[in-house]
């Protein structure tokens, strides 16, 4: 009888011992750094354990979720588009994402990546809609911007932070590449063309101001001439005035002289025919620069 007991009261012990040991599984719960868990009560949301040792009460409290809080990349995915000039594009985007309300993730969405995705479409869609396609090409980090702004308010209800929302590439389809290249050399030409037809009126230009520097050049020389011939001609008046008919004389014979010289150049084979009053006109020139 003895023995019984002994063996009874041990095999109660034993059973309270697993009983505890049990509670204690139940009761505590152990996060990982990259999880968070969702408790519930009969059926109902009582809190969410962090990383670390976290106690719950057991047989009423149960984990219902373990929800990873590691950033999460969206499959790249691709959506038409129109733009302002109504131009059809293909856009092809990528959205990282991570959980940092996990009540709020598993409790009001079903399939939170689908949501993500599809949010990204019509955000896509509508802020292209709004812009002509050179500014897409040219201003793609405002296009991202956008986008990744109003993403970031419509899934702030779902406990999600999107992290990073990239536009990857802009893609024409075929009809509309041609006619943009047929375009751009167009252009190409129409360019060279002013270029070229600038180029001639510049040149047109230049030209002209030559010209006309050298018509003010000689303008300038005829008067430097006109100015010494006048001046000439003053000095010889005034020299006529105070020495009188000799004076006269003196430049006569100058004169004279300087057009026999001008007669006498050539290549020598030139018959010369010389005045008979050409001596004496050497003579009275030569005798009036002795006396003066």
């Amino acid at each position: 009888m003895d023995i019984e007991q002994f063996i009874g009261g041990n095999a109660v012990v034993l059973a309270l011992a697993a009983l505890i040991i049990l509670i204690v599984l139940k009761a505590v719960k152990i996060v990982p750094q990259s999880q968070k868990y969702v408790i519930e009560r009969f059926g109902k949301l009582e809190k969410v354990l962090g990383p670390g040792i976290n106690v719950i009460v057991p047989f009423f409290d149960s984990v219902a979720h373990k929800v990873s809080v590691l950033e999460r990349q969206l499959p790249n995915a691709s959506q038409d588009a129109i733009t302002a000039d109504n131009v059809l594009v293909k856009v092809e985007t990528s959205v990282f994402y991570r959980v940092i309300e996990p009540e709020k993730t598993v409790y009001r969405i079903r399939d939170v990546d689908g949501a993500i995705a599809t949010t990204v479409a019509g955000i896509v869609r509508s802020e292209i809609g709004k812009m002509e396609l050179d500014s897409v090409q040219s201003n793609r980090a405002d296009l991202i911007s956008k986008v990744r702004e109003q993403v970031a308010a419509m899934v702030d209800d779902w406990g999600i932070e999107v992290t990073r929302a990239e536009v990857l590439d802009v893609n024409l389809d075929d009809a509309t590449r041609a006619a943009m290249l047929q375009q751009l050399n167009a252009e190409r030409a129409r360019r060279a063309q002013v270029t070229e037809a600038e180029g001639k009126r510049r040149a047109v230009e230049l030209n002209a101001d030559a010209e006309l520097y050298a018509a003010e050049q000689l303008a300038k020389a005829r008067r430097v001439l006109a100015d010494a011939e006048a001046y000439s001609t003053s000095v010889i008046a005034e020299a006529i005035k105070q020495n009188g008919i000799e004076a006269a004389q003196y430049q006569v014979a100058l004169k004279q002289v300087e057009a026999l010289q001008e007669v006498a150049k050539g290549d020598g084979k030139q018959t010369i025919l010389v005045p008979a009053n050409a001596l004496e006109a050497f003579s009275n020139a030569f005798t009036m620069f002795r006396g003066k």
